[in-house]
């Protein structure tokens, strides 16, 4: 049976604070950034420092933190919504700049904010099936580099981040196994959170003049847009729903999870959930303060901080739940 057991994280050196952006647009001082988003500081990658880069440095760290070699990984698997190039996939450049097997199987996967879960599905049915015994999912996503820096309402809320977790058939007491994933999709949603430049159907860089919404924050097409009213909607409808079904599924109830982690998407929309939910403040972890909003790697990070904190043992039942573009969204039970 597939189970997660090691997990590793890359943060760029580079921080963009409230204190910057408060003094680029005054009229945000620093305690409100705080209180709105719940983040004080996120990290930024370097200006040549791709997804590539940053999956090769958490990949390092990785070997670096734990006892598996390279040898053992038979396949590795990245979630990734910035990568390289169209084409050769990021796997393969990063399977050969750390060193991996040339019988290590490698893909990418385009996921956004849910790409975490989707990511353990797809790593636990490789498992279960046979196909790989030690895979290595790395999550690595360059968001800030699609932002305008106009765009005060995306600068508050993303960071740059990399996670790699092993998802292994391993027997560790350490070991948690993921399992009732719940996973859904409504593109319908999907011009709400997008990226129009960069890809076939708008490869280069559009003409067009910057508008600006009711918030002051920046729409160009060649920068991400999000539409935040409508995102907090689609969430407040759609995870409430996710989590009874992933309960209803698992055959538990509230009181049966010892922890909740979602994605970390922002402080309020957070809290919001917690609250609609009725989850115990002590069983829901916020985990973005000095991150911000990483994308895929927001759940590895939280899981690790949790970890850390002493806040998972064994015996105990994690609810992990992701939501982003796509509309996508998904749920599993991780049980240590």
């Amino acid at each position: 049976m597939a189970a997660i057991s090691n997990f590793s994280v890359y943060l760029p050196k580079r921080t963009r604070t409230n204190q910057e952006i408060s003094e680029q647009f005054p009229e945000w001082d620093v305690e409100k950034i705080a209180n709105k988003t719940g983040i004080e500081s996120r990290h930024i990658s370097a200006e040549n420092e791709l997804s590539s880069d940053m999956a090769v440095s958490v990949g390092k760290k990785f070997f670096q933190e734990h006892a598996i070699t390279r040898d053992e990984i038979d396949f590795l698997i990245i979630c990734t919504q910035s990568p390289d190039y169209n084409f050769p996939n990021t796997a393969c450049l990063v399977q050969d700049a750390l060193g991996l097997s040339k019988n290590t199987g490698g893909l990418d996967f385009v996921q956004g904010c849910s790409g975490y879960i989707y990511g353990l599905a797809l790593a636990s049915s490789l498992v279960d099936s046979g196909i790989a015994k030690n895979i290595l999912l790395i999550t690595s996503e360059t968001i800030t580099k699609f932002i305008n820096d106009q765009d005060k309402g995306n600068l508050t809320l993303f960071g740059d981040a990399a996670s790699a977790t092993l998802v292994s058939s391993t027997n560790s007491t350490k070991s948690g196994v993921p399992k009732h994933f719940v996973l859904g999709t409504d593109g319908s949603g999907g011009k709400n959170i997008i990226m129009h430049r960069g890809a076939m159907r708008n490869p280069d860089f559009m003409d067009g003049e910057v508008s600006k919404d009711q918030y002051g924050n920046v729409f160009d097409k060649n920068y991400l847009y999000m539409d935040g009213p409508e995102v907090f909607k689609f969430t407040l409808f759609t995870v409430p729903k996710l989590i009874n079904d992933v309960l209803s599924k698992s055959s538990l109830s509230n009181d049966d999870v010892d922890l909740y982690i979602f994605h970390q998407a922002n402080g309020f929309m957070l809290e919001q959930l917690r609250k609609v939910l009725r989850i115990p403040k002590e069983k829901f972890h916020f985990c973005l303060r000095t991150t911000g909003n990483t994308v895929a790697s927001s759940i590895p990070i939280a899981i690790q901080d949790a970890q850390e904190k002493g806040l998972i043992e064994k015996g105990n039942k994690i609810l992990l739940a992701a939501f982003g573009t796509g509309y996508s969204w998904g749920a599993c039970i991780v049980e240590y």
